[in-house]
């Protein structure tokens, strides 16, 4: 992990509200690379719904992508991650941030 992500997350996790450009294009046409990402810590993982998208950490890569499926229980929820294209990434319970803003355009 980059010392830049490394910073990015640990600014989340300490309630700070986070601007972050991306690189790819996965997120397509919802994210290009480069834009411009508002994110916001999550506090609270069971507020999370299926189709946000959130910054992740998912076999070792951080990315943001979106939620596609949901599991477990409050406190044990575990979270699909997927690209905007339809290829999923895997299971994680590692949510950093929720993705609320593009380019100053919210999502």
């Amino acid at each position: 992990m980059s010392d830049y992500i490394a910073r990015v997350i640990a600014d989340l996790q300490a309630g700070k509200t986070v601007l972050h450009r991306g690189k790819g294009n996965s997120m397509t046409p919802l994210i290009h690379s480069g834009d411009l990402q508002t994110l916001v810590p999550v506090t609270d993982p069971s507020t999370l719904k299926k189709g946000d998208a959130v910054l992740c950490k998912v076999r070792g890569s951080v990315f943001t992508h979106k939620i596609t499926a949901i599991k477990g229980k409050s406190g044990e929820l575990q979270f699909q991650i997927s690209n905007n294209h339809g290829h999923v990434n895997g299971w994680t319970r590692a949510v950093y941030g929720k993705l609320i803003a593009v380019n100053d355009h919210p999502v």
